[in-house]
């Protein structure tokens, strides 16, 4: 074939036209630059290639990381992890070879990302997310993504998600806004996780998270400040009572001193809070996690002491009577998952009571059924979102709208198991929930998340909003 057949196959000579008089028109200084740049975005992007391998997550659990190719460069998204895995969420994929990693292995996810999400993906525009994300989501055929395994499609629609930001040539908070219809961006007000018990902790706090809220900060920087000053003086004060073996930290970096009650947790942290002078600026949350200590229809807050376990059983009348006393005394603004994930009763009569944003995690499991129910029944108002717990950006997209068409507060949330891929955070500002829970203010793959965010308000400029006041409803 000779140069003037090739050029006229592909067209070349009008797209090299094009380009040379949008040169001449802009008037550039380097017009082989200009050229090229204007060749690039005359060429529609496809997806050329999907790369899976298995890397290891914040615990030292493996999980799956993807790298998925267009003519844009390299997009790589990574698979979070829960603690456990409940009935109504999506399942991942692991290999049960109890010789290797315990049996969490993820290499049949990754292979199955190799194999046939990669075959079925190829060729596809990236920006088409709700059509990527079906693709897989037919390719699967289960209600739970069991097949393929969650882990496997959640890592390649991040992935595919950021690649679509790069061929529209915007931020993929932006990117994620537009999917998702929105128009507004804001800075969400961070959950900072100070103490951490239950499950997260070695200690014998039945809780599994007391953090704070800068709701009194002016920008995003200032709630990250507040929070990380807050949590240096929370080790003084540790440090003073329980020695600097009480320094220790949790799964998600908050500090496990040994202690057993709530009060205790909060007392600490209110103590640290009235050390950095930001008492008017800053609130407190609590995650339950109520599902880890429920015995029936009791819940046993020493379950974790085996000396105690039994003695301090409290029914759900208790525990309402209990969480009113906190919010009382101390300036707590969030309960999540304050009874077990099937006490509808409870929590409904709870909710009602408009103490405080009633968070479901446990209860709700991201699950758009449970969504609904929770919605029809009064059940909470506030929606805590796990992505792996969905599986796709469209789901977790459709889920937040669920939840916001209800008046919910939204809180985008970490796992236990966490990457170094900050994509909660860009998607927290893209669709403006005004919530996000990524950890304690220390370890790599939480602040990855804050940092992002840190990024972001630069980015925005004068265009930044930090929600403050008005983190519930946005």
């Amino acid at each position: 074939m000779s140069v003037q057949e090739y050029l006229d196959k592909h067209m070349l000579s009008r797209k090299i036209e094009d380009a040379v008089n949008a040169a001449v028109r802009a008037k550039t200084p380097d017009p082989v630059l200009f050229i090229s740049n204007h060749m690039r975005k005359s060429v529609s992007s496809a997806i050329t290639k999907v790369k899976a391998r298995q890397i290891l997550d914040s615990r030292g659990i493996p999980t799956v990381e993807v790298d998925l190719y267009t003519n844009k460069g390299i997009f790589r998204g990574a698979s979070p992890s829960g603690a456990s895995s409940g009935m109504y969420e999506a399942m991942e994929l692991r290999d049960g070879d109890k010789g290797t990693y315990l049996g969490n292995g993820v290499s049949r996810a990754v292979k199955n990302i190799n194999e046939k999400i990669s075959e079925a993906l190829i060729g596809m525009d990236p920006t088409l997310q709700t059509q990527i994300d079906q693709v897989m989501i037919d390719l699967d055929k289960t209600e739970k993504k069991s097949e393929l395994g969650v882990n496997a499609i959640l890592a390649v629609s991040i992935a595919a998600c950021k690649a679509g930001a790069a061929q529209k040539e915007v931020p993929l908070y932006k990117h994620i806004a537009d999917l998702a219809g929105k128009t507004n961006f804001n800075l969400p007000v961070p959950a900072f996780t100070l103490i951490n018990g239950g499950k997260y902790a070695g200690n014998s706090l039945a809780i599994q998270e007391i953090m704070i809220l800068p709701v009194g900060a002016r920008k995003f920087e200032e709630a990250l400040q507040i929070g990380a000053e807050t949590y240096h003086h929370l080790k003084a004060v540790i440090t003073e009572k329980y020695g600097a073996h009480g320094c220790n930290v949790g799964e998600d970096g908050g500090y496990a001193p040994n202690i057993s009650s709530f009060k205790e947790g909060l007392d600490l942290v209110k103590e640290a809070i009235g050390r950095t002078g930001y008492n008017d600026k800053v609130k407190i949350a609590i995650n339950v996690a109520a599902t880890e200590f429920c015995i029936g229809t009791k819940y046993d807050l020493d379950y974790k002491s085996p000396n105690k376990s039994g003695q301090n059983f409290k029914s759900g009348e208790d525990m309402i009577d209990m969480y009113k006393e906190l919010c009382e005394v101390y300036p707590v603004v969030s309960i999540e998952d304050p009874f077990d994930k099937e006490d509808w009763e409870h929590v409904k009569y709870f909710s009602g009571l408009g103490i405080c944003q009633v968070v479901g995690d446990d209860l709700l499991m991201s699950n758009p059924k449970r969504v609904e129910r929770a919605v029809q029944e009064a059940a909470c108002n506030a929606l805590n979102l796990k992505v792996n717990q969905v599986g796709t950006v469209t789901e977790a997209i459709e889920v937040v709208k669920l939840a916001k068409d209800a008046n919910w507060g939204v809180v985008i949330s970490q796992t236990s198991g966490e990457t170094e891929d900050s994509f909660i955070a860009d998607l927290s500002v893209g669709l403006a929930t005004g919530q996000i829970k990524a950890g304690a203010p220390c370890r790599g793959e939480r602040l990855a998340k804050y940092n992002q965010l840190l990024r972001i308000e630069v980015e925005l400029g004068d265009e930044a909003v930090y929600v403050g006041d008005g983190w519930r409803h946005c």
